[in-house]
């Protein structure tokens, strides 16, 4: 069995697959670590190996606590990945997008793949037919837009995330609202109209903490799961113990 944690930059995510079937997630923040992780192992105690994606500054001492029940692995940009890597700052990359952009090239094979990750920033990442990593653009996320408007503003309101009413906003709640979710639905649709107007054979992947809350708006047909980054995890483990 393996466990495997996303360290994002709000929370961390966790599951717990036996080959490729997920068997329960679980969500925690940064302090509770140890704790968590202890009862996990308590509640399976088949974990071997531990397989870490960080983004954020999570002390890796926390992990490697656990050094002596089980594997831990950090993935990192010197980890072998299934696909060519064409960025131009490769060092800079971040680690989620890589692994995302992995999972995809597992799962779905000889296929264009757009990966669009909707948390606090917003990813697009492009893996084509022939396994290229070519790059994609990154961009604010829904929680980033409620929170630049109120503290770049003097009379903003900070608002929760919430479905605009009309479409045209008849407050300034409502207007915050339209012009946010409305905004970023638009932004994500334009980039998948522009990568389908140049290629073929292509899917589209949404995940994120926001995915099942936009996918309701996209119009385009997607591959929304929120859970995929720790699926490719997974994914990306028995890619390289299949490889070693």
């Amino acid at each position: 069995m393996v466990l495997t944690i996303d360290v994002g930059n709000s929370r961390i995510k966790g599951a717990v697959f036996e080959k490729d079937n997920s068997l329960e997630l679980f969500v925690f923040s940064r302090d509770e670590i140890q704790k968590k992780i202890e009862i996990i192992l308590k509640k399976y105690p088949k974990i071997t190996h531990l397989v870490v994606a960080s983004v954020g500054k999570a002390d890796k001492d926390l992990f490697l606590n656990f050094k002596n029940e089980l594997d831990v692995w950090f993935i990192s940009h010197e980890d072998a990945f299934p696909f060519v890597n064409n960025y131009a700052t490769p060092k800079t990359l971040g680690i989620d997008r890589m692994v995302l952009a992995a999972g995809a090239t597992l799962q779905f094979k000889g296929q264009n793949r757009l990966i669009i990750d909707a948390g606090t920033c917003v990813t697009y990442d492009f893996v084509d037919e022939n396994d290229v990593y070519h790059g994609g653009a990154i961009s604010p996320g829904l929680r980033l837009r409620y929170e630049s408007l109120h503290n770049f503003t003097e009379k903003l309101p900070l608002l929760q995330v919430n479905n605009p009413k009309h479409f045209v906003g008849d407050s300034t709640a409502e207007a915050i609202h339209s012009g946010i979710v409305n905004g970023l639905v638009y932004e994500i649709s334009g980039f998948v109209d522009e990568y389908k107007s140049k290629h073929t054979n292509f899917i589209i992947i949404l995940t994120g903490g926001d995915s099942e809350f936009l996918a309701k708006r996209l119009k385009n047909t997607i591959f929304a799961n929120s859970n995929f980054l720790l699926e490719s995890l997974n994914r990306i483990f028995q890619y390289k113990i299949g490889n070693d």
